[in-house]
């Protein structure tokens, strides 16, 4: 059920995730009147306004650490009729964002739920990718180590859907490079950066050619990876020819790790695997 316009109830309102000046009208008209706007961090909220001309308003802040203490008093002021506004500092609220916990809460509670959308980084990533957008998923951010990333990660090898990922500036290669190693260097991928600011950029390739673009490079700003879905490959290579290639590699003096790389280019397989192939026929040959 959608509110009136001056109507209370809880709105999550969409803001730019670059470029002010797609802050839509509509927004602008919901954020004026609002009695009161629930966001991540009020000093970049207050600069928005500024920018679009909304004075006196009220803000309190709404963020990952306090969103389920600020819940009780948010419903309270749902069940006092008023206008309740959310905004991230970029983005549509509730994804990757805070939001999604406080949307339960009021539904729950019998109040009005309406969103005034807009922009999100993960939807513009995707439409510029060039990669298919029929079916796609959200994975957000992905676990920084351990068995929960590595988990995430093998998942990730078997979708058949494009698939959109968060990622910080810094940790970009590391993560290409670990979806190489499970996806295959011939996975296609897109990293769009910037995205509707100045410096927008939208790389696209292979797995394996985005970790050498971006390996050692120094990354500002926003990042997402669109990661194209898997597909049935026509034969996969058994342990006995991959062994055999990394074999021929090694034979010629490659090291282990070259000899990896170049085999996965080959074959069309994870480098992992062929790196543990190439593992075990030098230990083998050693012997």
């Amino acid at each position: 059920m959608t509110a009136p316009p001056n109507a209370g109830g809880l709105v999550l309102v969409a803001t730019p995730i670059g470029n002010l000046g797609d802050l839509s009208p509509r927004a602008v008209a919901t954020l004026e009147q609002a009695d009161v706007i629930y966001c991540e961090d009020t000093r970049r909220t207050r600069e928005l306004l500024t920018h679009a001309g909304v004075t006196g308003a009220h803000l309190v802040s709404l963020h990952g650490h306090n969103e389920s203490a600020r819940i009780a008093q948010v419903l309270e002021r749902l069940a006092e009729d008023q206008k309740v506004a959310v905004v991230s500092d970029s983005g549509t609220p509730s994804v990757s964002d805070p939001g999604a916990r406080l949307v339960a809460a009021a539904a729950a509670a019998g109040a009005t739920v309406s969103v005034v959308p807009g922009p999100s980084a993960a939807i513009a990533a995707l439409v510029v990718s060039g990669l298919p957008t029929d079916r796609f998923s959200f994975e957000g951010f992905l676990p920084r180590r351990g068995g929960p990333r590595r988990r995430r990660l093998e998942a990730l090898a078997g979708d058949d859907r494009t698939v959109v990922i968060y990622e910080a500036p810094g940790r970009v290669a590391e993560t290409l490079a670990d979806l190489g190693d499970v996806c295959g260097p011939a996975r296609p991928v897109a990293v769009a950066r910037e995205l509707t600011k100045v410096h927008e950029e939208v790389w696209r390739g292979s797995l394996g050619e985005a970790v050498e673009a971006f390996v050692g490079r120094e990354l500002r700003g926003e990042v997402v990876l669109v990661l194209g879905g898997a597909t049935a490959p026509a034969a996969v290579p058994t342990d006995e020819e991959v062994a055999k290639a990394v074999k021929r590699g090694l034979d010629a003096g490659a090291s282990v790790r070259d000899v990896a790389g170049e085999v996965a280019n080959q074959l069309g397989v994870p480098r992992r695997r062929a790196y543990d192939a190439a593992v075990a026929v030098r230990r083998n040959a050693a012997r």
